[in-house]
């Protein structure tokens, strides 16, 4: 029961960066304000891992390269049925794969690498109950910032509210991904009625 008409325009925003950056806060918030629009939380599918004895026998790169297959059968699946797409996870070497796995349907992709400075990751992580993860989210920092790849889609979210950041997100075409379809007109021509 899908449509699997592929010349619709439809947009996806891949949403990256370490933990305590504002990637769900800002995934979700910007998946109310698209049109016709859904969310998918990469970390669900990554952490069904843990929901059964595959845990112990599944290595930490096997587990992400199924997350991502899964991620683009999912957002296939969406897009098929006219829907736009928002995917909160984060993007180490998968986007050019993931750009290939989805390329027939000539959506554009836009892709944001949420960023903060390493005391503010701290403190956020502290207010929610997850201090042990600072050492991780620390090492993302790092990875992420350091890629050649992410250099121009880097947004700090340090001194940011994520309304702020949704809008920045919308309305700046620097993070589009060259070579994918421009919806420009759609969003901006949909967008002004769902805004609040």
């Amino acid at each position: 029961m899908t449509n699997s008409n592929n010349s619709g325009k439809r947009l996806i925003f891949l949403i990256s960066g370490p933990l305590g950056t504002g990637k769900s806060t800002v995934s979700k918030q910007l998946a109310k304000k698209l049109p016709n629009c859904v969310m998918i939380e990469g970390d669900h599918l990554f952490h069904m891992f843990n929901e059964g004895s595959a845990a112990d026998s599944t290595s930490w790169e096997r587990r992400v390269s199924v997350t991502w297959t899964n991620l683009a059968a999912v957002t296939r699946t969406f897009l098929q049925d006219g829907l736009n797409v928002v995917i909160d996870f984060v993007v180490e070497e998968e986007l050019e794969w993931f750009k290939e796995q989805i390329a027939d349907f000539h959506a554009e992709i836009r892709y944001a690498v949420l960023r903060a400075d390493a005391e503010i990751l701290k403190n956020r992580l502290e207010r929610r109950g997850d201090p042990d993860s600072l050492d991780r989210s620390l090492f993302l920092l790092n990875q992420l910032e350091t890629s050649p790849a992410n250099k121009p889609y880097l947004y700090d979210t340090t001194t940011k509210q994520p309304d702020e950041i949704v809008l920045d997100l919308l309305e700046d075409g620097r993070f589009r991904l060259p070579h994918t379809r421009n919806v420009e007109e759609n969003i901006n021509g949909e967008h002004g009625e769902h805004a609040e």
